[in-house]
C-alpha cells in the first residue's frame, strides 16, 4: 500500500484541520492513516499524509464534483494541488 503526500494552499488553516472532509471523501476509498501537517514558516501551505489502497480509485475521485465540493469547504487552492507517491524501494 503506498504512501501518498498531497500538498496545497488553504484560505484558513484553523477551518482546514479542523474539517471531517478529508475522513469523508478519503475513508470510502480505503484511505488509512491521514496524517495533517502544517507548513511552520508558511501556515496557508498544509499538506495531508495518508496510505493509499488503490491509487486509480483516489485519482479517479480527484476529478469528481463531490471532491471538488469538499476541497472547496475546506478552502484548499485546487490549483497549488501536489500529489507525491512514494516511490517503489531500489534495489
Amino acid at each position: 500500500m503506498p504512501t501518498v503526500i498531497g500538498y496545497h494552499e488553504v484560505k484558513d488553516t484553523q477551518h482546514w484541520l479542523a474539517s471531517p472532509k478529508r475522513e469523508e471523501v478519503f475513508g470510502p476509498l480505503g484511505v488509512t492513516n491521514i496524517r495533517t501537517f502544517v507548513d511552520q514558516e508558511n501556515p496557508t501551505r498544509v499538506a495531508v499524509l495518508m496510505d493509499v489502497a488503490d491509487m486509480d480509485a483516489v485519482m479517479g475521485a480527484m476529478q469528481t464534483p463531490a471532491m471538488a465540493d469538499a476541497m472547496e469547504y475546506d478552502g484548499v487552492r485546487p490549483e497549488t494541488l501536489v500529489i507525491l507517491t512514494e516511490a517503489p524501494a531500489t534495489a
